[in-house]
């Protein structure tokens, strides 16, 4: 018998680990589990999951290979944290795992109330960031963070206090990798560069909203991260719960549940609806009926680095996320889709063309010479 044995073949794809990003370099799961529904705290506008459906879920997830785990010092009025430390403890998991967390959002108010009593238990300040990290060791019955997560930028904080804080979590072992989330480019660009050129920690993840409903991402964020070498983890790529034939929705309604939403209202859209069939549509041409799952697929074909956050409640919709991570596009497929709703990069994007060392063509660089790209590609995440 051999020495040294090869790893067995993972369970799943979702067991086919990657390198995070270029500048970081822990092995995570192609998806992240998104634990914003872990808890029963916001039960109203999220729909009911027990302590029992949360175990089993983040039991599924982990059986399956998964091991990059989102949540956030807010979530479910921290119950989200409380429970997946509880999940862990159990289990006696915790440094199988890639726990990500946030500070930022008001965590305290649900139990001490507004004003005064929790006015520092939110923002990017130094303050903040230390005693929201205090309890997220302690709710999730860990010593360290895996990735931290500036939550969304509060416009209130300087740059340098922020990274210097964060980075001082670096140097004590607690946080291991920096995040940011919901920020504009510049700041996180203005952010990396004060931290590269005083040997501070950089972010090396970003965590935005992005599906093909919603492509903003692409028109600043996607050139920054690839300029700093950033992953992303981009949410709602599955339309919050949006991506169905319009059957299905009469369905979900006639058996009393409906359909929820965090943003806007719980009805889809028209747009939402062409956007169900064109993806149905290709779903049928790749010989399956998940709406969603092609949907996921069209976010990892356009970078690489990217580790799309799956959530929900049922076992079910997790077990379909995981099955199509063996899907497929067509560069002709990607365009049917984008026709279906078209995305202006506006200006100057749209006036200076793409990124040559991408498309390998520049129409304003060949007025003056044939100029070729022979390394010109772009990145994919499958």
């Amino acid at each position: 018998m051999p020495l040294f044995k090869v790893a067995p073949p993972p369970p799943t794809e979702l067991g086919r680990l990657r390198v995070l990003s270029s500048t970081a370099g822990i092995r995570v799961s192609p998806l992240a589990l998104g634990a914003m529904s872990v808890g029963q705290a916001w039960s109203s506008a999220m729909g009911s999951m027990t302590k029992e459906a949360s175990f089993e879920l983040l039991d599924t997830f982990v059986a399956a290979g998964g091991n990059l785990i989102d949540t956030s010092n807010n979530y479910q009025n921290e119950e989200s944290e409380t429970w997946i430390g509880e999940w862990s403890a159990a289990r006696g998991n915790r440094d199988r795992l890639v726990i990500a967390t946030k500070y930022t959002s008001d965590y305290r108010s649900h139990e001490v109330g507004q004003g005064t009593q929790a006015a520092n238990a939110s923002g990017n300040h130094r303050r903040s960031l230390h005693t929201s990290v205090r309890a997220s060791l302690k709710k999730l019955q860990t010593d360290y963070i895996d990735i931290l997560f500036v939550h969304y930028w509060d416009y209130t904080t300087s740059i340098k206090e922020m990274m210097d804080a964060l980075h001082m979590l670096v140097q004590q072992g607690k946080v291991l990798y920096l995040g940011a989330s919901d920020a504009p480019a510049w700041v996180v660009s203005a952010a990396n560069t004060y931290a590269n050129a005083h040997g501070k920690t950089p972010f090396s993840v970003y965590q935005g909203r992005w599906s093909i409903m919603h492509r903003d991402f692409e028109r600043e964020i996607l050139p920054m991260a690839r300029s700093f070498g950033l992953a992303l983890m981009p949410w709602d790529v599955l339309g919050g719960g949006k991506f169905q034939s319009r059957e299905a929705v009469e369905e979900r309604k006639a058996r009393g549940e409906g359909l929820r939403a965090l943003i806007g209202d719980g009805d889809q859209t028209e747009e939402e609806v062409r956007m169900s069939e064109a993806l149905a549509k290709v779903a049928a041409e790749l010989g399956t009926k998940s709406v969603t799952g092609v949907a996921l697929a069209y976010v990892r074909h356009k970078a690489g680095h990217v580790v799309p956050i799956v959530g929900g409640r049922k076992v079910e919709h997790l077990k379909d996320n995981i099955a199509a991570l063996s899907l497929r596009l067509s560069d002709e497929q990607i365009a049917f889709l984008e026709s279906v709703r078209p995305f202006d990069s506006g200006f100057p994007s749209n006036f200076l063309g793409e990124d040559p060392n991408v498309t390998g063509q520049s129409v304003r660089l060949r007025l003056t010479s044939t100029l070729v790209f022979p390394g010109a590609r772009r990145e994919t995440s499958v």
